[in-house]
């Protein structure tokens, strides 16, 4: 036995020395996963690790932008790891140090259409080993060195991927791709995936990655589609999280809030992690607010500020509260407990935005003065965020334009814009800033104006009464002024530095720190320091002349000064300024220029009113602006536009607002293109007259009335043809009726009336001409008469029909200009109809509209 035993045992030892070995392609499931791993798959995964970690530590929250993030860098998946594994980030340094593995040198064959194999120690349009460190991107090496392990460690049998690591290979694939925003490229590797791994259980990760590619693509049909169908199966509960955060936020990308609102409350139910609460509460505080709803908005952001980890998560949600206030809250205990934590530890440091947030709230509970109190307390604390610095000026700039103080309203607009860091919100600031300018201009020209007026009307002892005033507190200010003269005077000399606490150079330690030492050079010969240095100046004081006393602020202290340049008071002193006839002097008297000046105040007036309803959306103030022009009787121009705008802005919210304008278009002006629009403001045919077009009525009307009706006619003929759409056609066409009834008489007029009347039968000049043709056919007939008024015969057989212009044009030996009605040129009845015609022209040149406004949209 034993020694059969010892047999069997040798020849078993000989056996197994003897076999020969597995072919690469032959080696275990186990073996070709742990070599993917473990060789190139890992240095795709700490580069795609490595590009997080960088990204985050340059990532910063913008609260000011309608949505925040919910995942930041740290907390993205890494390629099936859902959220970054803090020990693969521990252990990258100790992994890399395990063996690449030898390579098995094939391609392999079952690749995707489009995904090439290994060639050599690279792949085709990415970066090889050699040259990875010459210009490749981060994502760019994570995409080759997955692309790499899957050509090298792929195993396809029967249409199905045996290597699992495989899976991992693509989803950071899949990643790279999408954070280069190769979605196309993404969504290809994704095909793949679902084709090869049907069966592998982490396909749900690879679908949310489907619907995010779709995302970034903007197909939001198909990334939804996908999305709602991950919810209706039993997927991983850490999945679930995955895809409640991606699907909330691609509703937000389609604007579906309401819908976004709902599945940010099942990603918060899901989400146990503080910081991810902190930040889908925020988020979700954002989208009520954006939908109005600030109770809810409200409870969010204080969900938001109870999850915080982080400081600057807790003052943010802190100012977001204060900002949805409704004001029937406790004030009081809510001011107090903001006032307390402002002065503590760290918060301290914040204390501008405390005092911002407090504004806000003091506005939202009725405290108007209190809130300005707080903004400019705001304004001289530490700026520990400009975009707030440039929100409290703004505050304060909105309440002087309230107070309708435009010239201080653009002062602080003005130096909002210099600190705002936030784009989108200096877009809009700087429109309204530039809305203001012009609406200060008008604004400013109609007080200097009323003043002038108003003075010229006074009597002499008046005048001299207003000015004696004038002059007393003239004569006060100038003491004043004296005074402070002095005592800076006997300041000057003495140290004037600032070592207030407060001040941009306390506690710099930056500030010129490089002054004088010889390995760094003088400051200012330092070009990148001038230029950093100019940049944290301007940002702070904004642009500043080089002058004394530069730190006082320039806009502020001026004000008085610029609304003084622009009432054309001038600031210089003169020898006779104590003198009341120094200013009577300066009061025009010409009629025309005080008549000028009626008129530039009018359409100033009319220009402020259109810019309130169009720049800031104030009906009412623009309507009583308007409606105080209408009560100073303009010109007609202008008057027929101010009761336009008036009636246009109110009659389809603010129906009484508007009566009287309609009630004095249609009584006053009841023949014009205004009146029709009052009568019929829905009126689709409703059009704008061009300027030519009135120009050409104006000359064709003069031609009338100078009894040239020939050349009027063609003036009106060519204008037609040029303008067939105007606004004025009907009228034209009615002057040239007119035209005819001088021209060729009673049938052919009533011809062209009849026309007008087909035509245009809704519009004023419709109505006038079917007044016009009652009148002519029931009130005289006409027949044919030679030079003389001696009636002409008619031919045998034809009726005398008023309306056959045919039977007026066939008279032998009988001109136009000789056809007139049956009785003489100068009968009662001739005079009468003649007379007729002039009034009614007359009437309806008078009223015709010097301009036509376009109907509102």
């Amino acid at each position: 036995m034993k020694k059969n035993i010892l047999f069997l045992l040798a020849a078993c030892i000989i056996v197994s020395c003897t076999t020969k070995p597995k072919k690469p392609e032959q080696r275990s499931k186990f073996m070709k996963g742990f070599s993917t791993y473990y060789n190139t798959l890992f240095n795709a995964k700490d580069a795609l690790n490595s590009e997080f970690t960088t990204r985050d530590k340059g990532h910063k929250d913008n609260f000011y932008a309608p949505y925040i993030p919910i995942l930041t860098y740290e907390d993205q998946p890494l390629g099936s790891d859902l959220g970054q594994s803090a020990a693969f980030a521990e252990n990258s340094m100790k992994m890399a140090e395990v063996s690449r593995g030898p390579s098995s040198g094939r391609t392999n064959p079952g690749m995707p259409p489009g995904m090439p194999g290994n060639q050599g120690n690279g792949v085709p349009g990415m970066p090889d080993e050699a040259n990875q460190g010459k210009g490749a991107t981060t994502l760019e090496i994570a995409e080759a060195k997955a692309l790499k392990a899957i050509n090298k460690y792929s195993v396809i049998k029967g249409g199905e991927e045996k290597n699992k690591q495989i899976f991992e290979a693509y989803m950071i694939l899949v990643q790279s791709r999408i954070y280069q925003n190769k979605s196309l490229e993404a969504l290809d590797a994704l095909n793949y995936v679902f084709t090869h791994m049907k069966d592998d259980k982490r396909l749900p990760l690879a679908r949310i990655y489907q619907g995010l590619a779709y995302d970034q693509l903007k197909d939001y049909h198909k990334a939804h589609e996908a999305f709602a169908k991950l919810e209706g199966e039993d997927i991983n509960k850490n999945y679930a999280k995955l895809l409640s955060i991606y699907y909330s936020e691609s509703l937000l990308d389609a604007g579906k809030k309401e819908e976004a609102a709902k599945e940010l409350d099942r990603a918060f139910e899901l989400n146990s992690n503080r910081k991810l609460k902190s930040r889908i509460a925020y988020l979700k505080g954002q989208v009520f607010e954006n939908l109005g709803q600030n109770e809810k908005a409200r409870e969010s952001f204080m969900a938001a500020y109870k999850y915080a980890n982080d400081f600057e998560f807790e003052v943010k949600s802190q100012i977001a509260i204060a900002k949805t206030y409704n004001g029937k809250g406790d004030y009081a205990g809510a001011k107090n407990y903001l006032e307390g934590i402002s002065k503590k530890g760290t918060y301290a440091s914040r204390k501008n935005e405390f005092y911002y947030a407090l504004g806000l709230m003091a506005n939202k509970s009725g405290k108007k003065e209190e809130a300005q109190q707080f903004f400019r307390k705001s304004l001289f604390e530490k700026v520990s965020d400009p975009q707030v610095r440039g929100l409290a000026y703004y505050e304060i700039g909105k309440d002087y334009l309230e107070r309708n103080d435009y010239i201080g309203a653009g002062s602080y607009y003005d130096s909002a814009l210099a600190v705002m860091t936030y784009e989108p919100s200096k877009v809009l600031l700087q429109d309204q800033s530039g809305n203001i300018k012009k609406i200060s201009k008008n604004y400013y020209l109609i007080k200097k104006n009323d003043s002038i007026l108003s003075l010229a009307k006074m009597s002499d002892a008046q005048k001299n009464d207003f000015f004696a005033k004038h002059i007393a507190k003239l004569k006060l200010k100038e003491e004043k002024d004296e005074i402070e003269r002095k005592r800076a005077e006997r300041s000057k000399g003495f140290d004037t530095g600032d070592y207030n606490a407060n001040s941009m150079f306390a506690n710099n330690t930056n500030a010129f720190e490089d002054f004088g030492v010889t390995t760094k050079g003088f400051y200012f010969n330092n070009t990148g320091t001038v230029s950093k240095g100019t940049s944290s100046f301007k940002q702070t004081w904004g642009d500043r002349a080089l002058a004394d006393n530069w730190r006082s602020s320039k806009k502020m202290s001026s004000i008085e000064d610029m609304k003084n340049e622009a009432l054309g008071v001038t600031s210089a002193p003169n020898p006779r300024r104590f003198e009341p006839a120094f200013y009577i002097e300066q009061i025009p008297t010409d009629a025309s220029k005080l008549s000028q000046l009626k008129k530039d105040r009018d359409t100033a007036s009319l220009g402020l009113g259109v810019m309130y309803q169009n720049y800031f959306t104030n009906t009412p103030l623009a309507t009583k602006t308007l409606y105080d022009l209408v009560d100073v009787q303009p010109e007609e121009k202008v008057m027929l536009q101010a009761l336009y705008e008036i009636f246009s802005m109110n009659y389809e919210k603010t129906p009484q607002a508007s009566d009287r304008a309609k009630q004095i278009l249609l009584k006053d002006y009841p023949y014009t293109s205004y009146a029709e629009f009052a009568r019929n403001p829905k009126n689709n045919s409703f059009v704008k007259s061009s300027e030519d077009v009135e120009n050409e009525y104006k000359k064709a009307y003069a031609l009338f009335e100078s009894e040239k009706f020939g050349e009027s006619r063609d003036i009106i003929d060519q204008t037609l043809l040029k303008y067939p759409k105007d606004a004025l056609v009907p009228k034209l066409y009615l002057l040239n009726a007119f035209n005819a009834g001088k021209a060729s008489g009673k049938e052919v007029m009533i011809l062209q009336l009849e026309q007008v009347v087909l035509n245009y039968a809704k519009t004023p000049e419709g109505v006038k001409a079917k007044e016009m043709l009652n009148y002519l056919k029931s009130d005289l007939s006409f027949q044919p008469t030679d030079n003389k008024g001696n009636g002409i015969p008619q031919n045998p057989g034809v009726p005398n029909q008023p309306n056959n212009q045919n039977n007026i044009l066939q008279n032998p030996g009988t001109s136009a200009t000789d056809i007139q009605p049956q009785q003489s040129p100068m009968s009662p009845n001739q005079q009468k109809l003649n007379n007729k015609l002039q009034q009614q022209l007359k009437r309806a040149n008078d009223n015709k509209p010097s301009s036509v406004p376009m109907k509102p949209q």
